[in-house]
C-alpha cells in the first residue's frame, strides 16, 4: 500500500468523497435511481456511467448488484473503486469482505480506502478484523479516523476480538497525531467495554480514557473521552469526573 497521495487526501480531509460530487437538484425533486437500469449501467464501457450506477446502489438495496459490483472493485477508475466500496457497505455480503480486504491492502488512493473501511465496518464481519487493525496503524489519518469506529462495529461480535481490538485502539488514544483520530479512539474504546466483563483488559480501556480526559491537549477529546465513561457508567470513572467537575478542571 502506497501512502504519499496527500496530494489527492489530505490528512484533515474527513468527509466522505461521496458528500462531495455535485447534486443536480434536492433530494426530494430527484426520483429513486431505476434498478434495472443502474444494473445495466454497472456494466457499461464507460467509467461515469459506472461511476453513476455504483453511487446509486449506495442508496438502493438490491442482491443482484452485488457479484457485479464486487467485479468494479478491480476497476481501473478510482472514482468507480470508491463508489463501489461504499455501494458494498449498503449492499453488504459476505462474498465481498475478501475482495475488499484485498483491495484495502492495495489500492493507492486514499479515497478508496476510507470507502473499504466504512465498507469493512458494516460488514460487521469477523475476517475484517486484522485488516483494520493494521490499517489503524499504518495508514494516513483520513483513513484511521474511519478506521477506529469500523473496528467497534467488527470486534463487537466475540469476545476475543474486543480483546484484539483494545490494544490498537487505546495506543492511538494515547499517541495518534489526529484528534479527531483520538476522539474516534475514545468512542470506540467505550462501544467496546460495553462488551466487556469487568476485567484487566476493561480496566486498562477505562484509565485510558481518564487519561485522555486529564491530559489530551484537545478539548474535543476530552470531551469524547467524558462522553465514552458517562456512557459506559464505569463507577471508578465517574467518581473521577465527579472530583474533576468539582475541582473545576473539566
Amino acid at each position: 500500500m502506497q501512502h504519499d497521495e496527500l496530494s489527492l487526501l489530505s490528512t484533515e480531509e474527513l468527509t466522505s468523497p461521496l458528500d462531495e460530487m455535485d447534486t443536480v437538484a434536492p433530494a426530494s425533486e430527484v426520483p429513486p435511481p431505476d434498478p434495472e437500469q443502474m444494473l445495466e449501467l454497472l456494466q457499461s464501457e464507460q467509467a461515469s456511467q459506472r461511476t453513476i450506477a455504483a453511487r446509486a446502489f449506495c442508496e438502493l438495496e438490491d442482491r443482484r448488484s452485488i457479484p457485479l459490483l464486487i467485479k468494479l472493485l478491480k476497476d481501473d477508475c478510482p472514482l468507480v473503486r470508491v463508489s463501489t466500496a461504499y455501494a458494498l457497505g449498503r449492499n453488504t455480503s459476505p462474498e465481498a469482505v475478501e475482495p475488499l480486504i484485498e483491495l484495502l491492502e492495495e489500492d493507492w488512493n486514499g479515497y478508496v480506502r476510507k470507502g473499504i473501511v466504512w465498507a469493512l465496518g458494516n460488514s460487521r464481519d469477523r475476517r475484517a478484523l486484522q485488516p483494520l487493525i493494521y490499517t489503524l496503524k499504518t495508514d494516513i489519518s483520513a483513513v484511521r479516523l474511519w478506521t477506529a469506529s469500523a473496528l467497534a462495529q467488527v470486534a463487537t461480535l466475540e469476545y476475543e476480538d474486543v480483546i484484539a481490538a483494545m490494544p490498537p485502539l487505546i495506543e492511538a488514544l494515547r499517541k495518534d497525531a489526529m484528534a479527531a483520530v483520538r476522539s474516534n479512539c475514545a468512542w470506540a474504546i467505550g462501544q467496546l467495554c460495553r462488551e466487556l466483563p469487568s476485567n484487566v483488559v476493561y480496566a486498562t480501556a477505562i484509565d485510558a480514557l481518564i487519561e485522555a480526559l486529564v491530559e489530551d491537549d484537545d478539548y474535543g477529546v476530552k470531551d469524547d473521552s467524558k462522553t465514552a465513561i458517562l456512557k459506559v457508567g464505569d463507577p471508578r470513572g465517574l467518581q473521577f469526573i465527579e472530583e474533576l467537575e468539582f475541582e473545576g478542571l473539566i
